[in-house]
């Protein structure tokens, strides 16, 4: 079938377009720009692509169906287009519902935090076991070097996102996923973009508990106070994890953390049954792993085969990535922008690079960051670095101003509750003061849920030339 994406170019639809042409489609798509990492996927997969939006293009490629991002609007020239030309349309999720979800158990990671890590690290335990499962991840597993994989198994291992389908579908991607097995990492309010407010939020979640079937499974994280109140939605078999707490049914013992990532027992109702390494740093990962380890077992793997899985894990490209050393200043990637995953990972790296200096960066850029809902709970997030850099948001005047975050009082905020912090314009200015200021020893932890400017790159480069 000849497929075109309309908004191909994005984190998600890009693998999906790799993933439909690994299915044998004659894929092509458009977007209104088309950059590396993503183009040169693109042309390795041998996709073509279009640039900028124009009906034109529906005429070049004559698709037999169209994929219609959630990027797109209603008045996007190709949109128009295709209802024009009655070519049939769907949404990515629904696209993905029909061609690949209908014939296997999909088992879908859903939640605020840790999604990409959870469902990269779920796939890569099924995998090694010889399960062979299929993929479809928001970000790029290293076990894998895609952030897609179409294998021959049964499970199909999918990041379940709460964000909104289409123009013509304003509900979550994840209603579309058909769940058997489920992991959820947690709610906290996010995407305040499209959604009023924490119960509006919440309802997102309550409707994805709902639709698991009676015989399906979901192993739920019990650290928020929601937990329950959610999880009461589900007609399945429920089961909690928790990393820091005796109270949930699968627990961690003997948490070690260091360099090397974290080792801990696993504990099911208080009765030990394995002890695992994961080569991912954090108490958050740990409980991550919890969670993939709770479904892994419903799934019928042994403890020994998930143990097996865990140490042979790689990571996920831009959450606690290395991007490299120069004279002594490491600098590190990460996608934190929630002030929870921003105090977990600075937790995180603290605890891989035990005395040494963090330097915090932050620049809060996604749609909830930028606006003043966590104002004063990033305040308190930073605690753990030796020094933040609070960088003012590129895209921060598509935020109504009465809405928009204050990143000169975040910065004065943090510097008040006791840690050292200031605020700087962008990252061409963080780099120009940090490629003098950074001694050997410390690490630089950049987030952003953006390309950030190239900082990472910059600041490597800017070291290298220092004499």
């Amino acid at each position: 079938m000849k497929i075109f994406l309309l908004g191909i170019a994005g984190t998600g639809m890009g693998s999906f377009a790799g993933l439909l042409r690994a299915a044998g489609h004659e894929v092509s798509g458009s977007d209104e720009n088309v950059y590396p990492p993503m183009s040169d996927k693109l042309a390795e997969w041998r996709i073509q692509t279009f640039t900028p939006y124009s009906a034109g293009n529906l005429e070049k490629a004559k698709p037999d169906m169209a994929v219609v991002g959630n990027v797109i609007r209603a008045d996007n020239p190709e949109a128009k287009a295709v209802r024009r030309k009655g070519v049939p349309h769907m949404s990515f999720p629904e696209t993905l519902e029909e061609l690949f979800l209908k014939t296997r158990h999909p088992v879908v990671v859903a939640g605020t935090h840790g999604k990409t890590t959870t469902t990269s690290l779920l796939a890569a335990v099924l995998h090694h076991a010889g399960r062979d499962p299929s993929l479809l991840v928001g970000g790029v597993p290293l076990n894998f070097n895609e952030g897609f994989r179409l294998g021959h198994g049964e499970h199909f291992v999918i990041e379940g996102d709460e964000y909104d389908t289409a123009y013509f579908d304003k509900g979550p991607k994840f209603l579309h996923y058909r769940p058997q097995t489920a992991i959820v990492t947690g709610a906290e309010f996010d995407h305040a973009d499209i959604y009023r407010d924490t119960p509006h939020y919440e309802s997102a979640f309550e409707k994805f508990y709902s639709i698991l079937p009676p015989d399906g499974y979901v192993a739920a994280c019990s650290a928020f106070p929601n937990w329950k109140r959610l999880a009461s939605f589900a007609k399945c078999k429920v089961e909690t994890y928790r990393a820091d707490s005796e109270e949930a049914d699968w627990t961690a013992r003997w948490v070690t953390l260091g360099p090397a990532g974290a080792t801990f027992e696993v504990a099911f109702r208080g009765t030990a049954e394995v002890r695992v390494t994961l080569p991912a740093a954090g108490r958050h990962n740990v409980e991550n792993a919890l969670g993939v380890y709770a479904a892994c077992r419903a799934l019928g793997l042994k403890p020994d085969q998930i143990a097996a899985g865990f140490a042979a894990f790689k990571g996920v490209k831009r959450r606690q990535e290395l991007r490299g050393e120069v004279k002594g200043v490491a600098v590190i990637d990460d996608f934190a922008h929630h002030p929870t995953a921003v105090r977990e990972t600075i937790a995180a790296i603290v605890a891989q690079y035990p005395g040494r200096r963090i330097v915090a960066v932050f620049e809060p850029r996604s749609n909830t960051a930028m606006r003043k809902i966590h104002q004063d709970e990033y305040a308190h997030a930073f605690s753990s670095a030796a020094e933040t850099i609070i960088s003012q948001p590129t895209a921060i005047a598509k935020v109504p101003e009465s809405e928009r975050v204050d990143a000169k009082k975040m910065a004065e905020d943090i510097a008040r509750s006791g840690s050292k912090a200031r605020w700087m314009e962008g990252p061409d200015a963080i780099v120009a003061a940090l490629s003098k200021e950074a001694r050997s020893g410390d690490v630089i932890l950049a987030m952003s849920n953006g390309g950030f400017g190239g900082i990472h790159q910059k600041l490597l480069d800017a070291l290298s030339k220092r004499t």
